[in-house]
């Protein structure tokens, strides 16, 4: 019965494992009802289109230039700043896990562009979004925990402080199925191509076209998939 309930809300086939035990999968109920109940009631003032499962601590700051679709579950003390240009949107059945960041605008001179994040992706616990320079990640993308994508970076050739010295910003373009493994980071200006996976703490400091694996600092092709 929970299978056919997850599937009609998520709209795709779902298994849950039958050795998790009754006792267990009541304790996990219990939990989301409670984020459901704090998702409803913030319903008012969040934009999304369905079910919103929200955890312990989470903070939303300039909530009109956020929305999202159906089956929005974020964690505890995540945090979501959508100040910019074109705010942040998330499709459906997007996940955003405990201690996860997204920040679209870091000092207040400089208004940034925003974060759009495709149906069916996940970022796991303690991820990174600055979408100063504008983030675009697609569908059904996997973010592994600790990840951190950059699209903005410091200049620093002049003779004044660098804190002074202002901005560049390049947009960060994720493709579709693609999976970014623990502690990964995104530069500004990287574009990853449909299903391309990232290895275990790899810097990626260029483009990609895709159907790869790629892994190292600074990330080489490993080999095309």
């Amino acid at each position: 019965m929970l299978n056919k309930i997850i599937k009609f809300f998520k709209g795709t086939d779902y298994k849950i494992d039958p050795d998790i035990s009754y006792r267990d999968l009541a304790t996990i109920l219990f939990y989301r009802t409670i984020q459901l109940a704090r998702g409803y009631l913030s319903k008012v003032r969040i934009n999304t289109s369905g079910l919103f499962f929200r955890g312990r601590g989470v903070v939303f700051r300039n909530t009109r230039e956020f929305s999202a679709g159906k089956n929005l579950i974020i964690g505890d003390f995540a945090f979501i700043d959508s100040l910019s240009y074109d705010g942040v949107t998330l499709g459906d059945n997007v996940t955003i896990e405990r201690m996860s960041t997204i920040i679209c605008t870091g000092v207040l001179r400089n208004k940034g562009k925003g974060v759009r994040i495709g149906n069916d992706t996940g970022l796991n616990q303690g991820a990174f979004i600055g979408g100063q320079g504008g983030v675009n990640i697609g569908h059904h993308v996997i973010i592994g925990p600790g990840v951190k994508i950059f699209s903005e970076d410091h200049q620093f050739l002049g003779d004044d402080y660098i804190k002074n010295q202002g901005e560049k910003r390049a947009q960060v373009i994720i493709g579709n199925n693609c999976w970014l493994g623990s502690n990964v980071t995104i530069l500004a200006g990287v574009n990853l191509g449909d299903k391309t996976i990232v290895a275990a703490g790899a810097v990626v400091n260029k483009s990609f076209s895709g159907n790869c694996i790629i892994g190292g600092i600074p990330a080489k092709l490993i080999k095309n998939i």
